[in-house]
């Protein structure tokens, strides 16, 4: 039997007003993939950054290969052997990607300047063992959000760890580069590295793991071999209780037409073209498609993000003129985009400033004064709303779960009254538990004549909440199911219609 290359023992952490870890004991062998499981806020990720010395414990043991110790940075669990994928991508956008992957230890030449032919020698070769296809010189801001994932992946293995952390790897790849990496994996375990693998997809768990840890509050609920577990039983230990239905009811009337799209076309002759469709009251709208298909740029030009060359967008079948997003609000769109710590959230700031960002105008006095109290008090109710478990509201939001944090996002677009509501890869990064609660405030806010367009790589995501759903092919609409004719099946027909790779 493989030996423990790590023993965590009696970990506990806190932050002001937050225990968020009590007394957590913790084993890894060598040569396994170990599952760390629970629900936002469980605690996994806090336990990690632990591990790697980004949080400092206030009490607990590390044991690495049988030796104590202790990490005051990451740099100090680099060092010792241990490297981290980290669930929110953290590179350098305006630097190549050989500048991200060597950032902090760029090899030097004689004069003790940064070697770059060496450097782009050595970034070929480590993607080209590892099967990716990136330009070493390639601005990492150009790459797309899978793509970036992907030198992540390579940056973690390039340190040649005895441990690899991989929070939330596959976030954002699509299921040919989640099958790469598993290939990844499957090496590094025959090379005997330990792989402490995070992930909220319940088939990955059975797929790749050989041992789970499920975590709750911020306790350790036990640890099992995968074979003794089946998808029911660890959702309930995730969640503390059975979750039978995995999406509520979605009971709600279908009214008039409110937004229309007709041929709209990017600036950009790449991205998407033509697309024209229609969406109603009380309707959940899915827009499916493999990565690239180019749904996050549709519904960002529908925002006002991106440009158009033609086409138009319709509100009650009159045109939008200000194509912008302080016209898309004044008109009663809202958008909660898909990568929450790039485009979403404003770390350093409290729950308040980020519920009421965007509905500063509306609490603004005739003197250009803001209404505080009016304004803490709506933020206070909407986050209440949404069931957000915060100590306060002047926590800031980076101290919040993935699960939380979206839900402040959600009460910051509620603020602003909108009638429809775009909502890109709503629950990326979210636990079981979470996701319920999400789906449960969509059925509400359409039960209420709201519509919603939802942007989902999450099939049963897809099929499970949406009245009707358009799936794009390579920019273009390949086809529009109505809910008697949604199946996975039909959906991947269509997201395939155009692929060059059929």
């Amino acid at each position: 039997m493989a030996e423990n290359i790590l023993e965590m023992r009696g970990v506990t952490k806190y932050f002001p007003g937050v225990l968020a870890l009590y007394d957590v004991n913790f084993k890894v062998k060598k040569g396994t993939v170990h599952a760390l499981m629970g629900e936002n806020g469980a605690g996994k990720s806090t336990l990690m950054k632990c591990l790697f010395g980004i949080y400092k414990m206030d009490a607990g043991a590390i044991s690495l290969d049988g030796r104590e110790c202790r990490f005051n940075s990451a740099s100090d669990a680099i060092k010792a052997g241990v490297s981290m994928i980290h669930q929110e991508l953290s590179n350098v956008p305006e630097r190549s990607v050989a500048q991200n992957l060597w950032l902090g230890r760029e090899p030097l030449n004689k004069l003790h300047l940064i070697n770059h032919k060496k450097m782009k020698q050595d970034t070929t070769t480590l993607l080209k063992g590892l099967n990716y296809h990136f330009d070493p010189d390639a601005r990492m801001a150009s790459l797309s959000i899978s793509q970036q994932q992907g030198c992540e992946i390579a940056r973690a293995v390039s340190y040649n760890a005895s441990i690899v952390v991989m929070d939330e790897p596959t976030s954002s790849l699509t299921e040919n580069e989640v099958y790469h990496l598993f290939q990844i994996i499957n090496e590094l375990k025959a090379k005997g590295v330990a792989i402490i693998y995070i992930t909220h997809k319940m088939e990955e768990i059975f797929k790749i793991a050989d041992n789970v840890t499920v975590m709750r509050d911020g306790k350790v609920v036990g640890s099992f071999p995968v074979n003794e577990l089946n998808n029911d039983k660890l959702i309930s230990l995730m969640v503390g209780r059975d979750l039978t239905h995995r999406f509520p009811p979605v009971q709600s009337e279908i009214g008039d037409v409110c937004l229309e799209v007709k041929d709209l076309t990017a600036e950009n002759t790449r991205s998407f073209k033509n697309v024209s469709f229609q969406l109603r009251k009380g309707e959940i709208l899915g827009i499916g498609g493999l990565v690239g298909a180019q749904r996050t740029e549709l519904v960002e030009a529908i925002f006002g993000i991106r440009g158009i060359s033609k086409g138009e967008i319709l509100i009650h079948g009159k045109p939008l003129k200000n194509m912008t997003p302080k016209g898309a609000i004044d008109s009663g769109i809202s958008l909660v985009t898909e990568d929450r710590r790039s485009s979403g959230i404003f770390p350093l700031l409290n729950i308040t400033v980020n519920t009421t960002i965007a509905s500063l105008k509306r609490y603004t006095g005739k003197i250009g004064f803001l209404d505080q109290k009016t304004l803490e008090r709506i933020a206070a109710s909407h986050n209440e709303q949404l069931h957000t478990r915060t100590p306060s509201m002047n926590t800031l939001i980076q101290n919040l779960s993935g699960g939380n944090q979206q839900k402040v996002i959600l009460s910051r677009w509620l603020m602003t009254q909108p009638e429809i509501l775009i909502m890109d890869e709503p629950t990326r990064g979210i636990d079981v538990g979470a996701k319920y609660e999400i789906y449960t405030i969509m059925a509400e806010l359409v039960k209420q004549g709201k519509a919603i367009i939802m942007v989902s790589s999450e099939m049963p995501e897809l099929v499970g909440m949406s009245h009707r759903i358009l799936i794009l092919c390579e920019g273009q609409l390949t086809g529009t199911l109505n809910k008697e004719d949604i199946s996975q099946e039909a959906i991947m027909r269509y997201a395939t219609k155009f692929s060059s790779k059929l």
